[in-house]
């Protein structure tokens, strides 16, 4: 059979997706157990999630320091040899910290989870906070920083978030050099004792997962005792700055870093499909207004994009690009005009057919895995999103109208509602 290169293949549209369902249990101790079977390879993925984010520092940069350490020293083994067990069953560990939470990652084989728990019990419990091994990290960390902070664009975040929540908000607050440099292993063991240890978690655990499982990571977890004070959390409101326009002049720059934005809400507000559809035409995929415009068009820049970042407590619309310096304002009265016309003429179906399209295929592409379909559920679990968030999913998207889309861009993207952040000149 010849193929015929003249013809692309057929495709079908995407309506609905099945996904496995989580099952719930709950440890001796009450901690909660969510368990999604996928049973491709014989391997797991279990994530610990803690309510330890930036929300709960009282010294800055205690929250990032307290979890990236829980691997470099407990009171039986050294970092060294911490490094080695893992690397011995070929598991790999990852910790994270952000503003709402925190949590420790643990991929390995299914035959070698009753020897990695024990390890993981052992960090989470009995971690030292050794100072050779803190300074080790400080002086990394602050060497990503400084050359960070050389980055137009990552400084034009760094303001961004400022301005938008305020400079000590936890959304908006970003690590600084000096306060690395200040911070002390008391103020990270502090904050360890006060939010991590024998506090309440979350486990997600994903793969090829089984009951039995279940029952060993019950009989090493389920048996610690847990906390049950409540712990204090951020109260200080979000400090808007009122200038609109902030300009962060570099002289030896020859490219500007443009960030346009506001605030908005969470994945949960009722105007949440018709904005991430709203997005999506705008400047959310390649094929995108603003890329067509200011990429292709106008050649300004190697890429434009928006998107809608969500936390737990608040989100944000952003839209980003770097361009050279003399290009700066005919780039931002681009995105005012293609504003504009959002605003003023209805999409043309067949451009928002498309859209919805590569927006469902990306959906589905994103659940590919175990893994995947576990951040994805994540997320529900977390935010207590409806039960049908992902499986009405696209539905959703494809209930969107050009109408909606003309209203959201009026009530979201009104003249003088967004934020602007330069970084190099105009």
């Amino acid at each position: 059979m010849t193929l015929n290169r003249t013809q692309p293949p057929a495709f079908q549209t995407i309506h609905e997706i099945q996904l496995p369902a989580v099952v719930s249990n709950r440890l001796d101790n009450g901690i909660p157990l969510h368990m999604i079977t996928v049973a491709q390879q014989p391997v797991l993925r279990l994530e610990f999630i803690f309510d330890a984010g930036t929300w709960h520092e009282q010294v800055p940069g205690s929250a990032f320091f307290a979890m990236k350490m829980l691997a470099e020293g407990t009171a039986s083994r050294s970092s060294a040899q911490i490094s080695e067990y893992i690397d011995r069953y070929g598991a790999f560990i990852e910790l994270n910290s952000g503003p709402d939470r925190a949590s420790l990652v643990i991929y390995c084989l299914t035959k070698f989870l009753p020897d990695i728990l024990p390890l993981i019990q052992e960090l989470l419990n009995e971690p030292t906070f050794p100072e050779k091994e803190l300074d080790d990290l400080r002086n990394i960390t602050l060497q990503n920083l400084r050359v960070n902070y050389e980055k137009n664009a990552y400084l034009a975040g760094v303001l961004f978030r400022e301005k938008l929540f305020g400079y000590d908000h936890p959304y908006g607050r970003s690590q600084k050099p000096e306060a690395v440099e200040q911070l002390t292993q008391a103020s990270v063991v502090e904050f360890y004792e006060r939010v991590i240890r024998n506090r309440p978690f979350q486990l997600i655990l994903a793969g090829h997962a089984t009951e039995n499982d279940v029952l060993l990571i019950n009989r090493v977890l389920g048996q610690s005792p847990i906390r049950t004070d409540t712990l204090p959390s951020y109260s200080a409101p979000i400090v808007v700055e009122n200038d609109a326009v902030t300009l962060a002049e570099k002289p030896d720059s020859s490219q500007s870093s443009i960030r346009l934005g506001r605030r908005l809400f969470t994945r949960s507000h009722p105007d949440y499909f018709r904005m991430l559809v709203m997005n999506e035409v705008f400047g959310g995929y390649f094929g995108s207004r603003l890329m067509k415009n200011i990429r292709e068009e106008k050649g300004f820049t190697y890429g434009i994009s928006s998107n809608m970042p969500s936390f737990r407590q608040d989100g944000y619309f952003l839209i980003g690009t770097d361009v050279n310096k003399e290009n700066t304002q005919q780039t931002l009265d681009e995105i005012q005009k293609e504003i504009h016309i959002l605003q003023t003429v209805p999409v043309l179906e067949d451009e928002l057919e498309t859209v919805k399209n590569y927006m469902a295929g990306e959906f589905v592409g994103s659940l590919n895995t175990p893994f995947e379909i576990a951040d994805r559920y994540k997320v529900i679990l977390l935010d207590q999103l409806p039960a049908d968030f992902l499986t009405t999913y696209i539905q959703k998207i494809r209930a969107v109208s050009p109408v909606d889309i003309m209203e959201t861009a009026n009530q979201y993207l009104k003249m003088g509602s967004l934020m602007e952040i330069v970084v190099g000149g105009k």
